[in-house]
């Protein structure tokens, strides 16, 4: 038998260092467990707002399966069917931005740390939650939460802008390459969402007929969250990727925020991360194969609450 020339043995010990290279990449993306601490500029705030625990009294509470009500925070929830697919539209209005808050899954910052929606919503005693942005798949890109810095850092594709929401409730869209973390702070930036992309700018649509995140399917799951006028969101959760719910294009997403008549929209994580949680349930079918439905795990969820 002859031995194998030194040229392929090196060959093959490469082909083995390149597979185990890429395997620590995907895992390190997308298992791998890394809590990090914020940024040392974590301890910026905007001007005027607090993480702490409003002490207004919630007022008389009036509430149903699909509503609640009280002196701060009032929500709607309605299940409507268009382009053949079931979406659900929380029609909420506040007395003060205070009550729109982010949270992280298992209060931590890092990649790979996540729980469902529905946990995080009750470590926070939420009225109404959604799925964030899912900041934690990324090792890039601006990650502002309540008024604290956690990254700083740009992220790598400046294809899309992000969203960020002022200590007013306001919304607007910036550009991480025009503008810094704490510069967003200091500006009175609480929240800052980088998914996108932008689905309603001034009231008209912003996405063409074709547009799409990546390379996902024309038809997903959604989530989204816009701004209709002072203190007054809407935010919408579709199914899809199922016999009963086919899912919604960015278009037809937007087109929908648009119908409600919101100034600003914007695109958060989808597929199967998309859910919406009321009054301690899950309200739609989240689903990522459109086999079997259950609630995936993210890194992050917007609610509305008093802690």
């Amino acid at each position: 038998m002859k031995f194998w020339k030194k040229p392929v043995i090196y060959a093959v010990i490469f082909g083995v260092v390149l597979m185990g290279c890429n395997t620590y990449a995907l895992l390190d993306t997308f298992v791998i467990f890394h809590a990090m601490a914020a940024s040392t500029d974590s301890s910026s705030t905007a001007s005027g707002s607090s993480s702490e625990t409003s002490d207004t009294e919630t007022g008389k509470i009036t509430q149903t399966d699909t509503s609640y009500e009280d002196d701060n925070i009032s929500i709607s929830i309605n299940t409507y069917e268009a382009y053949d697919t079931t979406y659900y539209v929380a029609d909420v209005e506040l007395a003060s931005a205070e009550y729109l808050k982010t949270a992280l899954a298992q209060n931590l910052f890092g990649t790979n740390v996540t729980e469902t929606t529905s946990e995080q919503a009750e470590d926070h005693n939420a009225i109404l939650a959604i799925n964030g942005d899912y900041y934690g798949a990324n090792k890039s890109g601006y990650v502002i939460k309540n008024g604290t810095v956690y990254r700083s850092s740009q992220r790598s594709d400046s294809e899309y802008d992000d969203l960020v929401i002022y200590e007013d409730g306001s919304f607007g869209i910036i550009n991480e390459t025009e503008v810094s973390a704490e510069e967003l702070v200091e500006d009175g930036v609480t929240q800052l969402f980088a998914f996108g992309p932008t689905l309603v700018e001034n009231g008209e649509v912003a996405v063409s007929q074709n547009a799409e995140v990546g390379k996902a399917m024309a038809s997903n799951p959604r989530t989204a969250i816009g701004i209709i006028d002072d203190c007054h969101y809407i935010l919408v959760v579709a199914d899809g990727r199922s016999s009963e719910s086919e899912g919604l294009s960015l278009y037809e997403l937007a087109q929908i925020m648009q119908t409600y008549g919101c100034e600003t929209a914007y695109n958060l994580d989808g597929g199967g991360s998309s859910t919406m949680y009321f009054n301690g349930e899950v309200v739609n079918n989240p689903s990522t194969n459109g086999h079997s439905f259950s609630e995936r795990e993210v890194s992050d969820i917007v609610y509305i609450g008093y802690e």
